[in-house]
């Protein structure tokens, strides 16, 4: 369906769903379970965290931004995608479209900017324990999370105006299963080049910046990791951290297949945005609850079972 400009574009149709019938029920299924488990388990996080004093600390305060960040990032894509399951015809309108593009980048990127804030908070717990409380006050932590959030709000604005601003004319077809700048950027009839220059520099050094400061951080924890003498205290110390870098990997790896390559490349865009959109977020509240005693103790609590020492 060829259009002269965006505006008489009045919706989408998406074309990154299966269609087959025989897949339609089963990944229904199985993308709702997905959805509700996400939603259960981060909010079993924030019911946790705001409920057990004993988790009123600085590292605790970040990971109840990550779990608010990880429904926000789920739910902007996902129940959409559910719904259009269901659909005979999978599309969604062109306001609908611009806000889902517009919040997927800003969760999106508010969630590197907290895993960084939460590499330094780690940095400060254990090569600087003494001064931690000092460092890691209650004003510092409220400054860096309303910075998170500020800089989410700021990447996703640019970007989405960007995007805004292009004559779409070549059709109403997006191959991909939720709306997102580099297919819709295939649907440009002038050129494209800021937007994708923007890409690369705006989002290449945003990421690239934020895993940057996390290895360094990790750089030094490693450093003071290996100057412990016990085998059992590094192992300890080192557990403290463990959650976190599996987090980083599961937020970094799909950004970087997605975002920081050539964009004629995308064969496999689809599988990574769902583990992005849908796996990561459901993931990362249980692997931040499987080795953590404090957690543990918090839901023993809330489950009203009988209270265990923490050291035992």
């Amino acid at each position: 369906m060829e259009m002269e400009n965006s505006t008489l574009i009045k919706e989408f149709i998406l074309l990154g769903l299966p269609h087959a019938k025989d897949m339609t029920i089963p990944l229904f299924i199985l993308f709702l379970f997905m959805y509700v488990s996400t939603l259960l388990w981060n909010l079993m996080i924030l019911i946790i965290i705001t409920g057990d004093s004993r988790l009123h600390t600085p590292m605790y305060f970040f990971l109840f931004n990550l779990a608010l960040l990880d429904i926000g990032l789920s739910s902007v894509t996902v129940p959409k995608m559910i719904a259009n399951f269901m659909a005979v015809r999978k599309v969604i309108s062109f306001s609908d479209c611009f806000t889902q593009l517009y919040f997927y980048h800003f969760f999106g990127s508010a969630e590197c900017f907290i895993c960084t804030v939460m590499a330094y908070d780690r940095y400060i717990a254990i090569c600087h324990p003494l001064r931690y409380n000092k460092i890691m006050n209650k004003r510092f932590c409220l400054q860096m999370s309303a910075g998170t959030w500020l800089t989410g709000t700021i990447h996703s604005m640019i970007h989405t105006g960007l995007t805004l601003r292009l004559p779409l004319c070549k059709s109403n077809f997006i191959e991909y299963f939720f709306c997102d700048i580099p297919p819709i950027l295939k649907l440009a009839c002038s050129s494209t080049f800021v937007n994708e220059a923007m890409i690369t520099i705006d989002i290449g050094i945003a990421v690239s910046g934020c895993f940057l400061l996390i290895l360094i951080s990790y750089g030094f924890i490693i450093l003071a990791i290996l100057r412990i003498s016990s085998a059992e205290g590094r192992r300890r110390t080192f557990s403290t951290c463990a959650s976190h870098l599996t987090v980083v990997i599961f937020l970094f790896g799909p950004i970087s297949i997605i975002y920081m390559r050539p964009q004629s490349v995308h064969s496999v865009d689809g599988a990574v945005a769902v583990f992005n959109t849908m796996v990561s977020p459901m993931l990362n509240p249980i692997i931040y609850t499987l080795r953590n005693k404090e957690v543990k103790l918090a839901l023993q609590k809330l489950r009203g079972r009988p209270m265990i020492s923490i050291n035992a």
